[in-house]
């Protein structure tokens, strides 16, 4: 699943293609991508300039004129990217934004498990994910004495907690790995024993992380790829993810993977301490 940082660069690569342009014609070959009403997606959206694109956590949210934007969550396999009305459509293309000049915006998802919903500008906290949503990472909210209270009220292993999205939203499974390792935690620690200055360093170390993969454009593991068909950069920085078996840089020790709460994760068994 693309996660805040693979978003954020898609969001970016979006931008200079498609701000500016009016929408001509939606074809929607598989509804259900629209979580909203489909009808009003597709007749209420020509006419409408795309404005920008702005961003929450994991969430696309492609701004357009008379106060209505598209929320949009990539999920598993999501992709967006600019071809011409006439081009041979994929298979696995199920949203078309055809504009004016001749181009065209396509929603590309292997698995469909994408969503896109048309609400009021200013509204998709009422009417979207988004309103379940924690702060996110380098943001001014998410401060110490924020996250060290919001994790004593969690007696979920720390690994669920972080992935769960309400305390800090935008990390996955790669990010959460990533920080937990960095900071020295068992990704089976109880959220709530973890002593309160690694608790600060955990906070710290998910805000430099995920600034980091941003610079690097996300992280390509499996099928990700930004809105020019553009891999990330940031798998070439990865200390754990997809290295169990591997000697940890850190201290030597073999990385180990197990599941937790379904979820593959690769941890030291020797620098990451157990906080029951």
């Amino acid at each position: 699943m693309p996660e805040m940082p693979e978003v954020e660069t898609v969001r970016r690569s979006l931008v200079p293609l498609i701000k500016g342009k009016t929408i001509e014609k939606v074809t929607l070959w598989y509804p259900k991508i629209v979580s909203t009403d489909h009808q009003k997606f597709v007749n209420e959206l020509p006419g409408k300039k795309i404005i920008g694109i702005d961003r929450y956590a994991k969430y696309l949210l492609i701004r357009l004129s008379d106060n209505l934007t598209i929320v949009s969550h990539l999920r598993m396999e999501g992709k967006y990217h600019l071809t011409s009305w006439d081009d041979p459509k994929d298979k696995h293309d199920h949203v078309q934004f055809a504009f004016t000049d001749g181009t065209a915006l396509r929603y590309n998802d292997v698995r469909k498990f994408g969503r896109m919903q048309l609400v009021l500008t200013g509204t998709e906290k009422l009417t979207t994910g988004i309103g379940k949503l924690g702060f996110e990472p380098n943001s001014p909210e998410f401060t110490d004495e924020y996250f060290i209270d919001a994790l004593r009220k969690h007696k979920k292993n720390i690994k669920t907690t972080l992935l769960d999205q309400t305390i800090v939203a935008g990390l996955g499974n790669i990010y959460v790995d990533e920080v937990l390792w960095q900071s020295k935690i068992h990704p089976l620690s109880e959220a709530n024993k973890i002593p309160r200055e690694k608790v600060v360093a955990l906070r710290k170390n998910i805000n430099h992380e995920i600034a980091r993969a941003i610079e690097k454009h996300g992280t390509t593991v499996h099928t990700y790829l930004d809105a020019n068909g553009e891999t990330g950069g940031f798998q070439e920085f990865l200390q754990v993810y997809g290295h169990a078996g591997d000697p940890c840089a850190r201290c030597g020790t073999k990385l180990e993977k197990i599941k937790v709460n379904g979820r593959g994760t690769t941890f030291c068994p020797k620098c990451q301490v157990v906080y029951k």
